[in-house]
């Protein structure tokens, strides 16, 4: 007997036995109830939530012999024709094959015509933004008015490159991600009837990498039993997958909270003697950060029977929560250039280097101001980078004037003009506004479009320590910056205003103005240049 595939032996043939969809169902069940019946449907969604699933359980219940119902009774002609893909009243159209306008045409011609065995002539359009605007201008008449036993089911990934008046002619329905319990619980009860031996681990395993698609989530339990001999084992999966054992990173995670370097570059080293994926070992890194994140907040965010619970914990009792946020930052920044790095474990082991660089030094979370760094320690982008334990002194004052002036005044804008600056670090000084300052901490922000100079903050702050003769920090956000608030802003303006004098003077200069007349001749504004100042 020929094997069936699992996403297709299991495929949902009615509404309970669908998986994860129960607000479409709902209203579709009242909707049959009830008899009011809308001549077109729109599901959207990502790939394997059950689109066409649904689509084909609705014609069911359409065209089923008992009736119309929510309930198709599965075994009549038109229930097993149906599920079987034979119903000569049921056409699936692949927009994604047929998108011009005269198969839409030839599509529709038959449309006038009664069905002939059914209740309703059901046309399931699939990936329906693929249509041409020609196809979908064909199609609109039919849609908004088809006949009384013409019924549309459109499926789409992308509603967005659906055209509004198509929109507005269809009752649209949202299917959602599958729940990552809800893939293991139906992978589970599916190997349950197939009599496979699974551990449940392995389960969890196949759900992560699914990512809310249950046809992936199926497909990769067909690989996985074919790759486990007849069963699904977690380690036989992982290796599958080529998934990173949680253990590795947890112990990246000690290793960092100890400032243990070697350790940390030991790890590296082992994922890849083990050939594991670099990817994968940092987006299961930023899940972990993410987990300890909301543990820090809701300590009951974790179930008390899951996995690792106990080492979340502990790391989230070691770890502030600044430091979580700004290592969440820096995975998935190395995440987005492991692909431009040398290779990818060179771009993993640079990864973990800046999570032990990019460390703000003791103080609760209330003052996390950096200390005098330690000998050998250097300050960087407001953090103190972990160094010896030795004892060493403060940091001697730069300048003593400044130091016995002592304090900052607010006014940013006169700071930023006299910092010993250049290039884009004087660009973040004038186009920055000073959103907070307390305990020497400088909060600037800049607009969106200046985001990249936040990258010289430490150059900036280090201008400032030299200021003011003590360490500072600088944090840099992008947010909404008022027009002619920042240096740069207000030195443009000046400039707007010294040249508008300028153009204007010219312009009612007698002599300027004789010359334009003796030869018909045009002032160009823009050659202007006003007298310099000084």
């Amino acid at each position: 007997m020929t094997y069936q595939v699992l996403a297709r032996k299991w495929r949902p043939k009615s509404f309970a036995t669908l998986v994860g969809q129960e607000h479409v169902v709902k209203a579709l069940r009242h909707a049959l109830e009830q008899k009011r019946l809308h001549h077109a449907y729109l599901f959207t969604g990502t790939r394997g939530v059950g689109k066409t699933t649904l689509a084909r359980i609705l014609a069911k219940c359409l065209n089923c012999e008992t009736g119309i119902t929510p309930d198709p009774c599965g075994i009549c002609s038109a229930c097993r024709e149906i599920d079987g893909g034979r119903y000569i009243d049921l056409l699936e159209v692949d927009a994604a094959t047929n998108t011009k306008v005269d198969e839409m045409r030839q599509l529709l011609e038959t449309a006038q015509y009664a069905p002939s065995r059914g209740r309703y002539k059901v046309y399931v359009i699939d990936e329906v933004h693929m249509l041409s605007t020609s196809a979908f201008n064909a199609m609109l008449k039919t849609l908004e008015e088809p006949p009384e036993h013409l019924k549309f089911i459109l499926a789409t990934t992308d509603p967005q490159k659906i055209p509004v008046t198509v929109l507005s002619r269809c009752l649209q329905f949202n299917l959602k991600q599958m729940p990552h319990v809800a893939i293991v619980e139906h992978l589970a009860q599916l190997l349950e009837a197939e009599k496979v031996a699974f551990e449940r681990d392995a389960l969890a395993l196949l759900a992560h990498a699914a990512q809310g698609s249950m046809r992936d989530a199926l497909s990769l339990l067909d690989q996985a039993i074919a790759h486990g001999g007849g069963k699904v084992g977690a380690e036989q999966v992982r290796e599958m997958l080529g998934a990173v054992d949680s253990t590795y990173l947890l112990r990246a995670l000690d290793a960092l909270a100890a400032s243990d370097g070697p350790q940390l570059m030991a790890v590296a080293d082992e994922l890849q003697s083990r050939s594991l994926s670099f990817d994968a070992a940092l987006a299961d890194l930023a899940s972990l950060l993410l987990r300890i994140a909301l543990v820090q907040v809701v300590p009951d965010a974790l179930d008390a029977d899951a996995p690792e619970r106990e080492r979340l914990m502990e790391l989230a009792a070691r770890f502030s929560a600044e430091d979580v946020q700004l290592y969440y930052q820096i995975v998935l920044q190395g995440r987005h250039d492991l692909a431009l790095a040398p290779d990818e474990h060179a771009g993993f082991a640079m990864t973990l280097l800046r999570l032990l660089a990019f460390r703000p030094e003791g103080g609760s979370d209330s003052d996390r101001l950096p200390r005098a760094p330690a000998a050998g320690a250097a300050i960087v982008t407001g953090a103190v980078k972990a160094a010896p334990r030795a004892a060493a002194p403060a940091v001697a004052p730069v300048n003593a004037a400044a130091q016995a002036a002592g304090e900052f005044d607010g006014d940013w804008p006169a700071l930023a003009r006299r910092l010993p600056l250049s290039g884009a670090a004087k660009q973040l000084a004038l186009n920055s506004v000073l959103a907070g300052f307390s305990r020497w901490v400088f909060d600037l922000r800049v607009a969106a479009t200046m985001e990249y100079l936040g990258t010289y903050q430490d150059k900036l702050k280090a201008a400032l320590e030299k200021s003011f003769g003590r360490p500072v920090r600088v944090k840099v956000a992008v947010g909404e910056v008022a027009g002619g608030a920042t240096v740069a802003a207000q030195e443009a303006g000046a400039r707007d205003a010294r040249q508008a004098r300028a153009v204007q003077t010219l312009q009612q200069d007698r002599f300027v103005k004789e010359l334009v007349d003796m030869f018909d001749g045009t002032v160009i504004d823009s050659s202007i240049r006003p007298r310099q100042q000084g």
